[in-house]
């Protein structure tokens, strides 16, 4: 490239879709584009000619040979969609004339005929209907317009007439009025709710039936909200909770008990099931008074078993606390077809919570914070930092505080070359604040090698516990069979970077103070067996603590001794590929489909074994976590009136389910500017809360200069599928077998021969 190339960084009033794929230069007076994929530049044409290069469009510009695939898909659409809107308008454009000259001839008809009669004119029914032939209809509906009278004065003109002919809604087209959202927000912002509730499934759906109701709609009183309308939704939900249900007998489902603190001093218990159609909410309990006492918590986990019917409960899973650890084994003596099992998404945070201890990790990130809270309580340094990484954030929120501190130093590492950028350019050397002692401080932390180099290592580290975490708690497939293969490789990973066994053995040491009590739970090591994708990829033996957690599974899962007896020859079968385990598609379809689909699609021959397999592969590793902040829990456990408690436990239960239903949606994307949400203030405080000089100048802390800027994600790393990077092959046995320090690391493998 031309070193008289200057970027430029691309504003938010660039809205087409390209500009997140190509780079902005300036090459003496001219502006160039540059591809961010091969490279190349364009002198001229603009961003369409770099969209028709991303889209592979001949004539114009030639093909881009690297883009991704996904990438091109979306050029091509966008495309498409120009030319779709030049047609729609020219469309609307010869429509509207029509009308214009329909409406002209029946005004000069009208003049004519009040100039040239003599006759009493007929007043004007109060009912005007207008043609049927000039209204525009979608394909499809019904015309509501012209069953819904309107009132008339006795006049009406051809604007009039061309406005109701032509609703935006009628054809297809979303405006920004700002008149509408300002209505929205002062309706927020009076009732305190959160602005995130705009991110709500159902917010667009209710815009779009008021303005189906047209102007006649009438909003409902409180008495409606509190009286039928929420009947009606317990019963939809109920209805919609019966499908989930019935799903039970060939899954089974896991009890899930959540934990959260009140700022009052509260603490309860909230009640979910779980299964691969869905998550249900049952109930909530006030458990203050029982929470140190395991008899209690038994008896309270006993009453939700029996409720859901223990033949269909494969597991409970709680937090790791002693009570619930005492509670959850007397729960498995009392039903011996069932598991009590730690949250794994909880001890996973903990080993990360114990990693960010150690001294230099600790370090690192302190100083990484100096960073971050300089820069999110000055307006104008976070304007230059999000024009330099083309709006994107350096703080990423995560799950917990704990998963944050790591997922920021990703992100981080990400946008280092930026950073760097940004602090030598002559921009940030007229900046004020760059004179500061935050500013001077953040200058020598960006531009020192050995700070990111430390960053780098502990991103290596901590990456795979990450990946672990954001698995344990997918939305998108069961994680049981890949909790275990997940461990694996964090601890294979941390084994590769240090090296020395002294080295590595600090971490793992962590890892299994932690997750001793996962690692030995049959369940887990059960959903790595019947992973057909790891347990055809196993390199040399099965060791004996994969074999006896799935024997331990049949026997407890499978009370009928007939059937565990026909379980153990069927593994042989599974375990030599015979019949359709190892047909090519079956072996293809290790690695695509999901593990209890591939049983459930080539498991005939082998029913008994097919049925256990989809029933534990099938189970979640973690409780769900609700937003708390959203549902009035404490309102209910502070009623006295019996009537007004049960309609709030009405409420929750419509509140909870319909969360639970969103869960795996994609939220819209948040403003740039306001990306770091409240519902995740409290997780990323300790990276934006300002400390010591920073606060000691107002003069750019107005949040009202902050700029909206498009988020160009190109920078930073592509989000995977965190099952599909588990890879394959296991092969070491240190890991299965747990070597532990101070013990003989040749000591002999425990594995089966």
């Amino acid at each position: 490239m031309s070193s008289n190339l200057e970027p430029i960084p691309i504003t938010s009033q660039k809205h087409d879709p390209a500009w997140k794929h190509c780079q902005m230069f300036k090459n003496g007076e001219k502006v160039q584009l540059r591809c961010i994929y091969c490279g190349k530049i364009f002198k001229g044409g603009g961003i369409h000619r770099i969209k028709e290069h991303l889209a592979g469009h001949k004539g114009n510009a030639a093909t881009c040979l690297r883009v991704p695939s996904d990438v091109r898909v979306l050029m091509k659409e966008s495309l498409d969609g120009v030319v779709v809107k030049k047609r729609k308008k020219q469309k609307i454009s010869e429509e509207i004339t029509n009308i214009n000259q329909v409406s002209a001839e029946m005004n000069t008809f009208s003049d004519q005929f009040d100039a040239n009669t003599a006759v009493v004119m007929i007043e004007k029914p109060d009912a005007v209907e207008p043609s049927s032939s000039l209204l525009v209809i979608r394909e499809g509906t019904s015309n509501v317009s012209g069953e819904r009278r309107r009132r008339g004065k006795g006049k009406s003109s051809a604007a009039e007439a061309n406005a109701f002919c032509f609703a935006p809604d009628e054809l297809g087209v979303r405006r920004v009025n700002n008149n509408v959202h300002m209505a929205i927000g002062r309706f927020l912002f009076d009732i305190g709710a959160t602005l995130d509730a705009v991110n709500s499934v159902y917010f667009q759906p209710m815009i779009d039936a008021i303005i189906s109701g047209g102007n006649e709609t009438l909003m409902p009183s409180r008495n409606d909200l509190q009286g039928w309308i929420l009947k009606k939704s317990v019963e939809e939900v109920k209805s919609d909770n019966e499908k989930v249900i019935a799903t039970w007998v060939r899954t089974g489902c896991s009890i899930l008990v959540n934990q959260w603190n009140t700022q009052t001093g509260r603490i309860l218990l909230n009640f979910l099931v779980y299964c691969p159609e869905g998550s249900v909410f049952l109930k909530t309990i006030d458990a203050s008074s029982v929470i140190n006492s395991s008899d209690a918590l038994y008896e309270l986990l006993k009453q939700v078993v029996e409720e859901v019917g223990f033949k269909h409960v494969l597991q409970v899973i709680t937090n790791c606390e002693e009570q619930y650890n005492v509670a959850g084994r007397r729960l498995a003596e009392t039903f011996p077809t069932l598991y009590w099992t730690p949250c794994a998404a909880h001890c996973v945070d903990l080993i990360l919570e114990d990693f960010a201890k150690v001294e230099w990790i600790n370090t690192i990130i302190e100083q990484a914070r100096t960073i971050t809270r300089f820069i999110y309580n000055h307006s104008v340094v976070l304007n230059m930092v999000r024009r330099y990484t083309f709006g994107n954030d350096i703080v990423e929120p995560a799950a917990t505080r704990s998963a944050t501190n790591f997922t920021t130093l990703t992100r981080m590492i990400d946008l280092r070359n930026n950073l760097q950028a940004m602090v030598t350019s002559q921009e940030w050397v007229d900046c004020p604040y760059s004179k500061k002692p935050g500013g001077l401080e953040m200058l020598d932390l960006v531009s020192n090698q050995s700070f990111w180099s430390s960053c780098a290592l502990i991103v290596q580290l901590t990456n795979p516990l990450l990946r672990v975490l954001r698995m344990v708690g997918s939305k998108n497939r069961p994680a049981m069979g890949y909790v275990y293969a997940g461990m694996y490789r964090a601890k294979e990973t941390i084994k590769k970077q240090l090296v020395k066994r002294d080295d590595y053995m600090v971490y793992w040491n962590i890892i299994d103070h932690w997750w001793e009590q996962q690692w030995h739970h049959p369940l887990h090591a059960a959903g790595f067996y019947l992973n057909p994708r790891f347990f055809y990829s196993m390199e040399g033996d099965m060791p004996n603590e994969m074999l006896s957690g799935m024997l331990d599974c049949i026997e407890k899962l499978v009370p009928d001794v007939t059937v565990q007896d026909k379980i153990s020859k069927e593994i042989n079968s599974y375990k030599n590929a015979a019949g359709d385990f190892g047909r090519k598609m079956a072996v293809r379809a290790r690695d695509t489909l999901l593990p209890a689909e591939w049983w459930s699609t080539y498991g005939g021959s082998c029913p008994n074994l097919a049925r256990l397999a989809i029933r534990v592969l099938s189970q979640t590793c973690s409780t769900l976590g609700l937003k708390h902040y959203r549902i009035p829990f404490e309102k209910l456990h502070e009623a006295r009136n019996c009537l007004e408690q049960q309609r709030l436990r009405d409420l929750i239960f419509v509140q909870c389910n319909l969360q639970l239903r969103q869960i795996g949606y994609e939220s819209k994307q948040q403003d740039s500017a306001q990306s770091i949400s409240s519902e995740s203030a409290s997780i990323v405080e300790d990276w934006v809360t300002g400390i010591g000089t920073f606060l000691d100048d107002n003069t750019y802390t107005d949040w009202t200069t902050l700029e909206t800027l498009s988020v160009n994600t190109t920078l930073l790393r592509s989000p995977c599928d965190e099952m599909e990077e588990l890879g394959a092959g296991f092969d070491d046995h240190e890991i299965f077998n747990r070597v532990k320090e101070g013990e003989d690391e040749n000591g002999e493998d425990n594995v089966v021969s």
